[in-house]
C-alpha cells in the first residue's frame, strides 16, 4: 500500500506529542464502507464534509457524529455563510491536500495558510475519543479528545464549535 499521506500525518502527530493509535483496513471512502472496517475500539466515527461559498473564496471543513445527516440548507443558515456547496476535488486537493473519500482534519496540515475553516459539531465535545483516516482511507487514527484539541492549536486554523442538530 501506498501510504505516504498516512505518514506524513503519523509523523507530524508524533513530532508534535500527539498521541494517538492508528490501524489499517480495506479502502473505505463512504461511511457505509467505512462501518464494516472501524474496530470497535469506544471512539466516535466522524463524518467529515468539505465545502466552498457562494463566491468559492471561503472554504470549510464540517465534522460530525457519522451517525447523523446533515441538512446543508440548516447548515447555511446556522452558519450564516450564504449559500454551501460541496468543494470540488480540485479545491480539497489545493486547500488539503486530499482525495474525494478521505476528508479528514488531518488535511489541515497541508493548508500552510490556514485558509480552511473548521465547524465541528459541538455533541463530539463529550465524546472520550475521536477516529478520522489519516488523509487516506485505508486507515484511521484513533485520538483522544484533548490530544484532537491540541492537534489543532498546532496546525493553527480557525475553528469553532456549533450546534448542528
Amino acid at each position: 500500500m501506498e501510504n505516504s499521506r498516512i505518514q506524513k500525518v503519523l509523523d507530524y502527530l508524533t513530532e508534535k506529542g500527539i498521541e494517538h493509535s492508528w490501524y489499517t483496513h480495506n479502502e473505505a471512502p463512504t461511511i457505509e464502507i467505512a462501518r464494516t472496517q472501524w474496530r470497535a475500539d469506544g471512539s466516535k466515527h466522524c463524518k467529515n464534509l468539505f465545502f466552498r461559498n457562494h463566491k468559492g473564496n471561503r472554504h470549510y471543513l464540517v465534522i460530525l457524529d457519522c451517525e447523523r445527516d446533515l441538512d446543508i440548507h440548516d447548515l447555511e443558515q446556522r452558519l450564516h455563510q450564504g449559500k454551501l456547496s460541496f468543494a470540488s476535488p480540485q479545491r480539497m486537493e489545493k486547500y488539503l491536500g486530499l482525495q474525494p473519500g478521505s476528508v479528514s482534519p488531518f488535511g489541515l496540515i497541508n493548508d500552510s495558510e490556514n485558509h480552511v475553516h473548521l465547524f465541528i459539531d459541538s455533541n463530539l465535545q463529550k465524546e472520550q475519543s475521536l477516529s478520522f483516516h489519516p488523509n487516506d482511507n485505508r486507515a484511521t487514527v484513533v485520538i483522544s479528545q484533548q490530544q484532537f484539541m491540541q492537534y489543532l492549536q498546532t496546525v493553527g486554523n480557525s475553528y469553532e464549535f456549533i450546534e448542528m442538530y
